[in-house]
């Protein structure tokens, strides 16, 4: 940016803004204001809102409220915004004023300069013919145009990016399940020995998770496609046309692909994030099932020599520095790290919720930011685990070696010889090293036959 300035006037008197710049005097004070953290808002909540100026410039030329030289003008700024061509004019930090008046603001300025750029108008700064208040702006506040951005934006990460690798991973799991069906290892239970379950069982479950878990997180953008969109100061809609917000939000829709629509009830759509809560939290309990299936394969994973190594986990890189030879499970634990973000995630866009006081959630910005990083997180770590972890599992013999040896492999015979005969042939077992197999023959008068038969650790596992 140049280090010459322009100055620009507001309510509360001049401001120097740099020369070059697309935004104006309003995001410039928001930058000197909030030097915090150098995390910005993001450029997918960005574009969100610049989806909403376009079609409310549509909406707003349609109604007869600004002419259609500025509206098509305002049109033609925003398919180059949303192209990326001015992604570094968008400059205001998360942590802002808590209705995202600032980044509201910001839009405006670059959106209105640029369209006074098109109609040939003056310098950057001089908003004649398009004013970002008087007509970028026109029938909207910050105070519903935030939280629709918020809304719009989770909702296009989700269904464009987050659901299709989720069904991706549900398939590789499931391709896993078939492929280790026939594998007889040990369960665990309390991370103890219990009876055998197949391979492709445990495979199954996590399956089972992440396909309810798409279908959590699918229901959770289902509960965003209700926006504030028409409420603007305070729920009431003053100073919009009444079939604005309808009009914005079938543009909105079409432009997307993806269905939003103005509630029924805009005082609840702006005093609260409850639908943004409730979202997050399905994100989280998305993370959790991440963390239960990388924590499995990486205990199965473990070894290769002193631990369980049942499993055979992709080799992406050299695991020690000091260790020749060491491979570690660097994808699942990248995973858990990942899930372990999302869930302090959670815990912010929580207690964001709590802020919505009176007429206004004040905590909009980093409720917006916490809920795209964390589609962004679950979408990313969700591809790895699927293509550089599961995909390339090997299940070892060591699984189907250790069920002869299992102690709760005579679980069956309780129904023979009873419970309190079986638990003492399973503590003989223990503690003289035997099979179940090997101390049931010394201890009772079961045949072969009857062993095999009760033993037959495939039939434990069911169909």
């Amino acid at each position: 940016m140049s280090t010459q300035t322009r100055t620009e006037h507001d309510a509360i008197g001049p401001y120097e803004v740099p020369a070059d710049a697309y935004y104006g005097i309003d995001t410039k004070r928001a930058v000197d204001n909030f030097p915090v953290s150098g995390i910005l808002m993001p450029l997918d909540f960005i574009r969100a809102h610049t989806i909403i100026k376009r079609s409310a410039a549509l909406a707003n030329k349609d109604l007869g409220l600004v002419s259609a030289e500025r509206a098509d003008a305002i049109v033609q700024a925003a398919d180059e915004v949303l192209e990326g061509k001015f992604d570094d004019q968008f400059v205001v930090e998360v942590f802002q004023t808590g209705s995202g008046t600032s980044t509201n603001m910001n839009v405006n300025e670059v959106l209105a300069n640029r369209a006074n750029e098109i109609r040939g108008g003056g310098p950057r700064g001089h908003y004649d013919p398009v004013h970002p208040n008087d007509h970028v702006n026109r029938g909207q506040s910050s105070n519903d145009t935030i939280p629709t951005a918020l809304h719009l934006s989770v909702i296009i990460a989700i269904e464009k990016n987050l659901l299709p690798v989720l069904d991706r991973f549900e398939a590789t799991l499931r391709k896993k399940a078939d492929e280790f069906d026939s594998v007889v290892k040990t369960g665990r239970t309390h991370l103890m020995d219990a009876t055998p379950i197949r391979l492709g069982q445990e495979f199954l479950g996590y399956a089972g998770q992440i396909q309810r878990g798409r279908r959590r997180v699918a229901s959770a953008a289902d509960a965003l496609r209700e926006v504030a969109l028409g409420g603007t100061a305070v729920g009431t809609g003053v100073n919009t046309h009444p079939e604005f917000a309808g009009r914005t939000l079938k543009y909105v829709s079409e432009y997307c692909g993806v269905e939003v629509r103005e509630t029924e009830n805009h005082y609840q759509a702006q005093s609260t994030i409850d639908a943004v809560v409730e979202a997050s939290g399905d994100l989280k309990t998305l993370a959790v099932s991440l963390v239960k299936i990388a924590n499995d394969i990486r205990l199965m994973g473990s070894g290769p020599r002193a631990s369980l190594y049942e499993l055979a986990i992709p080799a992406l890189q050299p695991g020690s520095s000091i260790m020749p030879g060491k491979v570690n499970p660097v994808i699942p634990e990248a995973a858990v790290q990942a899930a372990a973000q999302v869930i302090g995630n959670d815990a912010t866009v929580t207690a964001a919720g709590q802020w919505g006081f009176f007429e206004l959630n004040t905590m909009l910005p980093v409720a917006g930011y916490n809920m795209l990083q964390s589609v962004e997180i679950l979408a990313n770590v969700s591809r790895l685990l699927d293509e550089k972890c599961v995909a390339g599992l090997e299940a070892t013999g060591n699984g189907p070696r250790m069920v002869e040896q299992g102690l709760s492999i005579a679980t069956p015979l309780a129904n023979v010889i009873g419970y309190d005969k079986t638990a003492e042939l399973a503590n003989k077992a223990f503690v003289t090293g035997k099979s179940i197999r090997e101390v049931a023959r010394e201890e009772t008068d079961l045949s072969e036959e009857d062993l095999d038969k009760a033993l037959d650790a495939r039939s434990m596992t069911g169909v």
